[in-house]
């Protein structure tokens, strides 16, 4: 999987490309931990080119999502796709995450 960063003024957007499993997990964790201790508080994760994620990516999107709310910081997902929604009604944690179809749309909600 690879991991960029784009900032748009105060949001900034992390572009997941590739598969979220477990061998990326370490990689996930590090690089969001870094962006929010250096106060990056308005994050969305754009998920539009993530083939597939499995269990180890699930648990780290939850993780980021408790991370976020104990370090004041707001998190969206935008771009998923028919199978990651899917996982996400399976596995009963769609709820848990502000999610929009389009990028554009996540980043303008922050405003």
């Amino acid at each position: 999987m690879k991991i960029t960063t784009q900032d748009y003024n105060e949001v900034t957007v992390v572009e997941l490309n590739g598969e979220f499993v477990a061998d990326f997990v370490d990689l996930f964790e590090r690089k969001m931990s870094d962006l929010i201790t250096s106060n990056r508080h308005d994050i969305v994760i754009d998920m539009s080119n993530i083939a597939f994620i499995d269990s180890q990516g699930l648990e780290k999107l939850l993780w980021l999502r408790d991370y976020c709310a104990a370090n004041m910081c707001q998190l969206k997902l935008a771009g998923l796709d028919e199978n990651s929604n899917q996982i996400l009604h399976i596995t009963r944690i769609e709820d848990m995450f502000d999610k929009y179809a389009e990028l554009a749309e996540a980043v303008k909600s922050f405003a």
